[in-house]
């Protein structure tokens, strides 16, 4: 059996990782070229996503980035309402934070040191299944490729989605803008690693210490009506830090110093998710990821279900066998799960998006009890999910 996977962000390479694991050959075309390496800001990695890298024996130390254990969820006053751990003691693992592009390049290269051929410049524009049940993926360059399946993993925008189902639901936007940078020379208190989420009085304001003088941060700018790329292009960098100093400026954070300490100010960028996608296969053409699921930055989770993804697959394939049966196996024990997560991720990113009536039952009662809740866990049906790689696929019922 030989497959196709779509996409060379998180999920492409991933999967492909696990097919191979599962015996199965694989290549990966990538519509960009290797200058997208320089594109986006950062992800957080979870316990969750960390162990299925590591089934794929992908060392999590290989990544470039750093460990973020804990979390402190502070409001626009500056009090400290909960301390959460990012992964709970009964996982054993603990997040990481890394710059998206170093992810790309991480697991990229780690595909092709294992003989995956991933393949850039290729954007796919039309996919058939033929009449001996292969399917033929059409490029823009006029190419074709024919595999025994084809996966689609080429992101919220796939057109591996529109093709299975042109009547697809669009991305449905947050309601926030996303920004961040990276701050240097400055300083914050703290120890390192320790995740520090402001729920200010106009926007959130997150932010984390590397290092000395090393503080990655973000922001989340809630924006009623979604924006156009060209409204978006047409806020100056200029204009759109002074936006944002004026944004977080009433709230007790050291979201001006940072500000003012990084040198470029990346986004603004619309956020968006998937609540729930009807048509994630047909016959042997099926999705993963972000294409079958887009999740909020809100959870921390995009990457990690992407991990989860590609093995779920693989062990399907490996198990059921014939393509259309697996992905369907696949959806069947991954729906549920993935949605329950977006559905999740959305109501904390309502919680960014604050009015005066809302700010205060948010501050004194919800994240309370939310952090209370969260400090006291012992097991995380989020972060303690474990792909067990050896175990025979068990079909939901």
């Amino acid at each position: 059996m030989d497959a196709l996977v779509i996409g060379g962000g998180v999920a492409g390479p991933a999967t492909a990782m696990a097919l191979q694991k599962a015996g199965i050959g694989v290549r990966v075309a990538e519509a960009h070229d290797r200058s997208a390496d320089d594109a986006g800001a950062f992800l957080t990695v979870a316990p969750n996503g960390l162990h299925a890298l590591g089934v794929l024996g992908v060392d999590p130390a290989a990544l470039g980035g750093f460990a973020t254990p804990t979390m402190q969820m502070r409001n626009a006053a500056g009090q400290l309402l909960a301390t959460i751990p990012l992964g709970s003691p009964a996982g054993g693992l603990r997040s990481q934070t890394v710059r998206r592009s170093d992810l790309y390049a991480a697991l990229r290269d780690e595909a092709e040191r294992r003989g995956i051929v991933v393949e850039h410049g290729r954007r796919l524009v039309d996919a058939e299944v033929r009449a001996d049940g292969r399917v033929t993926a059409a490029f823009a360059d006029g190419s074709e490729t024919t595999a025994d399946l084809l996966v689609g993993a080429d992101g919220i925008g796939s057109r591996t989605r529109r093709i299975l189902d042109p009547a697809t639901p669009a991305p449905r936007y947050t309601g926030l803008l996303n920004t961040g940078g990276y701050a240097r020379g400055v300083d914050v208190d703290g120890p390192d690693g320790v995740f520090t989420m402001v729920f200010g009085r106009r926007a959130f304001f997150a932010y984390v210490r590397r290092g000395p003088g090393d503080v990655w941060w973000f922001a989340n700018v809630p924006h009623a009506a979604e924006p156009s790329d060209a409204d978006l292009a047409a806020r100056s960098p200029e204009v759109w830090r002074a936006e944002l100093r004026r944004l977080l400026s009433d709230d007790a954070s050291p979201a001006l110093a940072l500000l003012d300490a990084t040198p470029e100010v990346l986004g603004p960028w619309s956020t968006r998710d998937l609540p729930q996608v009807p048509v994630w296969h047909r016959g042997p053409l099926g999705l993963v990821g972000d294409a079958a699921h887009a999740i909020s930055p809100t959870s921390g989770q995009g990457a990690s279900l992407a991990v989860e993804d590609g093995l779920v697959l693989a062990r399907c394939l490996r198990d059921v066998g014939e393509p259309a049966a697996a992905f369907a196996a696949f959806e069947g024990l991954r729906r549920r799960r993935v949605e329950r997560l977006v559905a999740q991720a959305r109501r904390t990113a309502n919680l960014k998006i604050p009015s005066l009536a809302t700010r205060t039952l948010r501050d004194r009662v919800v994240l309370p009890l939310v952090g209370r809740a969260a400090a006291r866990a012992t097991h995380d049906w989020v972060t303690d999910y474990r792909v067990e790689w050896d175990e025979p696929v068990a079909l939901p019922r």
